[in-house]
């Protein structure tokens, strides 16, 4: 079974956040509350735990997986983004929406989508995540954990855990989620398009 930390949702231990750290670099999943809902998240750089997480979530390598970000800054580093494209992220960020964008280098060819070279990310409002990325000192490589054959996204810890703590090494505990996946919003053409309604305001993109 996975380790459960409780975790204060507004001022996070440093320690315990610390020993998620580690964890996450030794190889390990982590169920982390974000400010929509549950998100599975593992390593960057880790192949193997990028393809356990995978198939946890049953879905393949042409499912966007998405980088949470600390800032806009470390999108830029990963995602190729213009200066329209800048003035909609920065006005829509931190906060529960995923963005859709065109890879740059720094991104593993094996995180990208295979045909169109494109990656999802967000910087997150939860100072849980926050104090993560933080921590580590790069981007999360996440995914909304959602089950296979499921609709709804896992919402609460307990049954996180229950559910799937004998696959993943930690449950972070930081009181329940919102019941609502982030937004996402494709930036890569000429005009946004929204790809799915979730928790944030699609109109501060004119959708």
């Amino acid at each position: 079974m996975s380790q459960i930390f409780h975790i204060h949702p507004d001022n996070p231990q440093l320690r315990l956040i610390r020993q998620a750290a580690q964890i996450i670099h030794a190889g390990g999943i982590v169920a982390l509350p974000t400010d929509s809902c549950f998100a599975l998240v593992c390593h960057l750089d880790d192949k193997g735990a990028v393809e356990r997480l995978r198939r946890i979530r049953g879905v393949d390598e042409k499912h966007h997986l998405t980088l949470l970000c600390r800032d806009l800054s470390e999108i830029a580093q990963y995602a190729k983004v213009d200066n329209s494209q800048y003035r909609l992220l920065k006005a829509a960020t931190p906060g529960p929406y995923t963005f859709i964008l065109e890879a740059t280098k720094e991104v593993p060819r094996r995180l990208s989508h295979p045909s169109r070279k494109t990656i999802g990310l967000r910087v997150p409002e939860n100072q849980i995540a926050c104090a993560l990325l933080e921590e580590l000192g790069q981007p999360l490589l996440g995914t909304t954990l959602i089950l296979p054959d499921e609709s709804e996204p896992l919402t609460d810890p307990e049954e996180v855990n229950d559910r799937i703590g004998r696959q993943i090494e930690l449950t972070i505990d930081g009181g329940a989620c919102s019941l609502e996946p982030t937004t996402v919003i494709d930036l890569t053409g000429d005009e946004p398009v929204l790809l799915r309604q979730g928790r944030g305001d699609a109109s501060l993109f004119g959708l």
